[in-house]
């Protein structure tokens, strides 16, 4: 059965901005409960408010899903805290600045990092606090832990590790025709190499031709997408850099009548035409779950594994596929939760 969702997922780019605060935020900017605007929390844990920082590299809705995710959780068991966010911009100096004055603060219980670079920075800088990690593709290629079945001394999480998603069958489903399929991703981050190298195989095996274009900033976006002229479709992974500037990947591919798919579930509301991918708001909880162990519980970070997600939802906006000029087939929309684009 079909369900139709007026997408409310937008909203959350407009929440980021005014959740996250910019690189060098004061303590005007932390926040004190289950909140990021400021307000304290109605919970309460016995004996101890904790402080958690926590740092995003860049602004888009995916990575705000993580953190409300994360912050329900503690709401829901009755954890107090003060929550410090930062944003680094997409700026990798900025992360750098972030992570060492996450280190330098000796107030902080526990950090939080949600996306690939800002991990690897504070992971550098901080060596024994406990760091959760969330939105990272690849953490054993990152060298953040030592193996899937192992945390490291004092950092794990959860990933968006997704090798069910299949982002390549996924177009091909939706265009039986398509022959090649460019894909736009930054090449300063290792989570979108990691993705990829995955692309290529999954290519080679269904006899189609991935063109890869790197970026190496939010500035390029606008001719990274210029060499991509002439493809069949778009693909883009969960690219922080690339996801943050969907709206203009969009606009270029219905200007060029060459279909946009994303690995980012949360870019179907924005325009894409479909992803099978795995709810970040999800993920943000399962890191939530793991903070309560740690905090409340007294559980030794080392002692939990990583975790990456196995479950997938196909979501499909039927309407952003007929600006692209692109009709999908009854096979694909007839299994899928079909998502509107949001005024």
């Amino acid at each position: 059965m079909k369900r139709r969702h007026q997408l409310i997922g937008l909203l959350a780019a407009t929440t980021l901005t005014l959740s996250l605060t910019a690189c060098g935020t004061n303590d005007a900017g932390s926040t004190t409960g289950a909140s990021t605007t400021g307000a304290p929390s109605t919970t309460t844990t016995a004996g101890k408010t904790y402080t958690i920082a926590s740092a995003v590299i860049i602004s888009h809705p995916a990575l705000q899903a993580v953190q409300d995710g994360f912050e329900e959780v503690l709401k829901e068991q009755g954890i107090t805290y003060k929550m410090t966010s930062e944003n680094a911009q997409g700026d990798p100096a900025n992360a750098t600045t972030i992570a060492s004055s996450f280190a330098s603060n000796k107030d902080i219980d526990l950090m939080l990092a949600i996306s690939t670079p800002i991990a690897l920075a504070i992971a550098n800088a901080e060596k024994d606090r406990p760091i959760l990690f969330s939105a990272v593709t690849d953490p054993v290629r990152d060298g953040l832990v030592p193996s899937w079945d192992a945390a490291g001394a004092n950092i794990t999480g959860t990933s968006d590790l997704n090798p069910e998603a299949h982002p390549v069958s996924l177009v091909q489903e939706a265009m039986p025709d398509v022959k090649t399929i460019g894909v736009l991703y930054s090449s300063s981050e290792s989570n979108s190499l990691a993705q990829l190298d995955a692309y290529k195989t999954e290519a080679a095996s269904l006899g189609l031709t991935l063109k890869p274009q790197a970026i190496t900033s939010a500035a390029e976006v606008s001719v990274g997408l210029a060499a991509l002229k002439g493809v069949d479709a778009i693909l883009v992974p969960t690219d922080n850099t690339v996801v943050a500037a969907i709206t203009s990947v969009v606009s270029f591919g219905q200007e060029n009548h060459i279909p946009v798919f994303c690995a980012d579930t949360s870019t179907v509301s924005l325009g894409t035409v479909a992803t099978r991918g795995l709810s970040y708001h999800d993920l943000g909880r399962r890191t939530g779950e793991m903070a309560v162990s740690i905090l409340r519980d007294g559980v030794n970070i080392s002692t939990i594994k990583p975790e990456a997600t196995t479950s997938t939802e196909l979501l499909v906006n039927t309407g952003a596929a007929q600006t692209f000029g692109l009709t999908l087939p009854a096979s694909l929309t007839s299994g899928a939760t079909i998502i509107e684009t949001a005024a």
